[in-house]
């Protein structure tokens, strides 16, 4: 009987036990849930104004930027592919009238020294690199980690069908001088910004006509 007794109250207290883990998953459930909705819009709103700060950082003359829908035909892919190169997402420029000035677009070249290097390049309507901005970059430190400041103004304001590189002394616009000693990486922030001009291509840039 004792035994009996004992088991019972055993029970109880594990049912007990159970009850109150159970009362405090669900309270904690509920608050989490809460905090969650209540952080969601702010945390949204500050991601768009980073990317809408990033954007017109490489396209000054816009007013506003919005996310563009952009099919990359598998040719395009495959030559983006045999670079190093992914497309990522494209956002249009846009004036105080909301008329179309181009388009800021990111790009990752898988190839860089030390990973990836992620860049938004901002391209007129015309074909004309508005500016490039590094989203992501993991270079080596006084090398490739100046690619930014060194490499970022030669690509501002130029108009170009491909971007190259050189260890030598540019000769045009369009050839790049390379970061003395970061020749990897000058190459992969070369192909992110040709996988730009490339995919800008597909969306209309540099033709005649307007969008």
């Amino acid at each position: 009987m004792a035994d009996n007794k004992a088991k019972d109250n055993a029970v109880r207290t594990m049912l007990k036990e159970a009850g109150i883990l159970l009362a405090i998953t669900l309270i904690a459930g509920l608050v989490l849930g809460f905090v969650n909705e209540l952080t969601k819009e702010p945390i949204r709103l500050q991601e768009e104004k980073a990317i809408q700060e990033a954007c017109a950082s490489v396209f000054p003359t816009a007013t506003r930027f919005e996310e563009a829908a952009c099919e990359i035909s598998q040719q395009v892919t495959e030559e983006l592919n045999q670079n190093g190169v992914k497309a990522g997402t494209v956002y249009r420029a846009l004036d105080s009238s909301d008329a179309g000035l181009g388009y800021v677009i990111e790009t990752t070249s898988t190839q860089g020294y030390g990973g990836n290097i992620v860049i938004y390049t901002g391209l007129s309507q015309d074909g004309t690199v508005q500016g490039i901005s590094f989203l992501e970059i993991s270079e080596t430190a006084g090398l490739g980690m100046e690619a930014e400041s060194v490499l970022g103004p030669q690509f501002r304001n130029v108009k170009a069908d491909l971007f190259t590189y050189t260890k030598t002394g540019s000769r045009s616009e369009s050839e790049i001088d390379a970061i003395s000693g970061a020749t990897i990486t000058t190459r992969a922030v070369v192909n992110a910004v040709n996988g730009a001009l490339t995919i800008g291509k597909e969306l209309g840039v540099g033709g005649d006509g307007n969008e």
